[in-house]
């Protein structure tokens, strides 16, 4: 169950995360908190795998190189599979889908040549060949999720 402040953690700043050198700070005084309960709050969302980071999202191939790679992984070694994607920090987000390609996930780096070294890494590890999907056209999604947080 999470706390009130959990859930307006989640919902709020997933988009309007403050860009000032104090954002924790910022968000603090706009709930009412302090910093460091702000703090606290986001590193047990991080310990219960509520949130895996916080960080800029930057259009893709605008500073280095990135791929959207698609992994078709047997159900019994999903979550293997996923761990040991996750824990790349090339990685940004990694999740399941209802395909035979199961698991995707994005991936940069700092050029082409890391990029395909991080693949070529997690295929060895995992066993499993990486369907690198190269984009080819720049759509912008909202992914903003107003998450149902019901008790």
């Amino acid at each position: 169950m999470l706390a009130p402040l959990h859930k307006r953690l989640l919902n709020d700043y997933q988009q309007d995360f403050p860009l000032s050198p104090t954002p924790y700070r910022d968000i603090a005084d706009q709930l009412g908190v302090s910093e460091e309960v702000v703090l606290h709050a986001f590193e047990e969302l991080s310990a219960q795998r509520m949130i895996s980071r916080i960080g800029p999202v930057i259009a893709p191939n605008s500073i280095g190189s990135s791929a959207l790679v698609a992994m078709a992984v047997p159900d019994h070694d999903l979550a293997r599979v996923a761990d040991l994607v996750s824990a790349c920090p090339e990685v940004n987000h990694n999740y399941e889908r209802e395909n035979r390609f199961n698991l995707w996930f994005v991936a940069v780096a700092d050029d082409e040549a890391h990029l395909r070294a991080v693949i070529a890494d997690i295929e060895n590890r995992s066993g499993y060949p990486a369907m690198l999907l190269p984009m080819l056209a720049d759509y912008f999604i909202n992914l903003g999720f107003e998450l149902n947080l019901h008790d």
